[in-house]
C-alpha cells in the first residue's frame, strides 16, 4: 500500500506527538494515551476496534490518520530458532529484521535505515548502497511485526515475546537522529512496549556529534562499533573514523556515560577477521587501548559474505584473543553466531536498495562475476 498523501500514520508517534496530534485537530491530549496503549499493546490495525473510544472520536480519526506498518514480504526461520523479516517500504525498497531468541531473552535487531550511508569493509549491508532513512513508523513498525508474528499481544514481563532491541541492523541509527530517538521512546514507553533503557540499546559506528546529542535527551544503552585497536587499522574498517578517530570517539561515549542516572558501562563490538584484526599483539594493543574505559568487550566472529575478502578468524584465535583481554581485566564475551544460514548473522543484512550513493554498482557487478565464475 502506497502512503496516503493526506494521513498520518500514528504508528510512529512518540507520546509528544501523539499529544500534539489530537490538539491539533481539537481534541484533548489524554486521547494520546488512549491510542498509544490500542495500537502498540493491543495491537490493533483500524480505529474502529478501538471500544473505549467514541464513534464520533473514530470517524474523525479515520479520516485524518491511518495505522500502518511496513508490509512483510518476506519471512524464514533458521535451524537455531532465529527469524528474518523482509519488510517492504514506501518507494519500493526493502529491509530486513531479525529477531534472535536465547534462553528466557528474545533479541530484536531493527534496521533505521535503507542500507547503510557508511561503508565499512566487512559489512555487506554497506556494499548494497544507501536510499533513505526510516521513518519512525518504520523502526517502530519492526517490533510490531515480530511481536505480532507470535499471535495475540502479550506485553506482560513474564511473558514477552521481545525482551530486548538493539538497533544494529541495516544502517548507522545516529545518521537517522529523530525517527530514531522517536522509535526508542515508543519502545520505552510504559503505555507502548515498556522496555527498560537497559533493554534498548543504541549500536554506532562512531558518529561523534550524535553521540554527544543523544546524550542530551536518552540514556539508552550505547554499543560502539570498534573492530580495531588503533586508528590506522580503523580507518581501513571503519572509514568515518578518518573523521571521527578512536580518541574523540571515546571521549564521546564517556561523555554519554556522564548523563546517565545509574552506572553503565559502553559495549565494545569487535569482529574477529582473520589475519585482520585477530592477532594477539591487537588484543595486547586493544587492552592498553580500553584498560581504563568503562565497557564490556563483545567479539563477534565475521560473518562472511560474496567477494568479502575476509575470512572468518578461526576459534583458537578467537579464545586466544579472549584469553588475552580477559587477563587485562575487560569483561570479554565471544558473540555466537546466529542464523547464519538464512543469512541473517551480523553483518549480513542487504534487503532491497534502490542505492543513491552508486556504490552498489562497483560491488554487485563483481559478486555476479565471482559467483559466474563459481556455477
Amino acid at each position: 500500500m502506497s502512503q496516503s498523501a493526506e494521513k498520518i500514520n500514528l504508528l510512529g508517534l512518540s507520546k509528544s506527538k501523539m499529544e500534539a496530534f489530537f490538539e491539533s485537530i481539537g481534541e484533548k491530549k489524554f486521547r494520546a494515551t488512549q491510542v498509544i496503549k490500542w495500537i502498540h499493546q493491543g495491537g490493533v490495525g483500524s480505529f474502529d476496534e478501538m471500544t473505549n473510544v467514541s464513534k464520533a472520536l473514530r470517524t474523525k480519526l479515520d479520516a485524518v490518520a491511518e495505522i500502518r506498518a511496513p508490509e512483510v514480504v518476506y519471512h524464514d526461520y533458521s535451524k537455531d530458532g532465529t527469524r528474518k523479516w523482509v519488510l517492504r517500504l514506501d518507494g519500493g525498497s526493502s529491509v530486513e529484521t531479525v529477531l534472535i531468541p536465547e534462553g528466557d531473552r528474545a533479541t530484536l535487531c531493527v534496521s533505521s535505515q535503507v542500507g547503510c550511508s557508511l561503508d565499512c569493509s566487512f559489512c555487506s549491508t554497506g556494499k548494497q548502497g544507501f536510499n533513505r532513512n526510516l521513518t519512525a513508523a518504520e523502526i517502530i513498525g519492526q517490533l510490531r511485526v515480530a511481536i505480532l508474528s507470535f499471535g495475540p499481544v502479550v506485553l506482560k514481563s513474564d511473558q514477552r515475546r521481545v525482551t530486548n532491541v538493539v538497533l544494529m541492523g541495516m544502517g548507522e541509527p545516529l545518521m537517522n537522529f529523530e525517527p530514531v530517538v522517536d522509535a526508542m521512546s515508543l519502545m520505552m514507553e510504559d503505555n507502548a512496549y515498556g522496555l527498560s533503557k537497559r533493554r534498548v540499546t543504541l549500536s554506532t559506528a562512531g558518529l561523534v556529534p550524535g553521540i554527544d546529542r543523544l546524550g542530551e535527551v536518552t540514556d539508552v544503552s550505547l554499543a560502539l562499533s570498534l573492530h580495531a585497536p588503533n586508528d590506522e587499522l580503523r580507518n581501513e574498517l571503519v572509514p568515518l573514523n578518518r573523521r571521527y578517530p578512536i580518541q574523540e570517539v571515546l571521549a564521546s561515549t564517556k561523555r554519554y556515560l556522564s548523563h546517565c542516572a545509574d552506572k553503565r558501562v559502553i559495549t565494545i563490538e569487535y569482529t574477529m577477521i582473520d589475519g585482520v584484526n585477530d592477532q594477539p599483539e591487537h588484543a595486547r594493543e586493544l587492552v592498553r587501548l580500553l584498560r581504563d574505559f568503562p565497557c564490556k568487550l563483545n567479539l563477534i566472529p565475521f560473518n562472511p559474505f560474496p567477494n568479502s575478502g575476509y575470512r572468518r578468524s578461526r576459534p583458537a584465535a578467537v579464545e586466544r584473543f579472549k584469553e588475552i583481554t580477559t587477563k587485562g581485566r575487560i569483561i570479554t564475551t565471544v558473540r555466537s553466531t546466529r542464523g547464519d544460514d538464512i543469512d541473517a548473522a551480523c553483518g549480513q543484512l542487504v534487503g532491497q536498495v534502490d542505492d543513491r550513493t552508486r556504490r552498489s554498482e562497483k560491488y554487485i557487478p563483481v559478486v555476479q562475476e565471482v559467483s559466474a565464475q563459481g556455477s
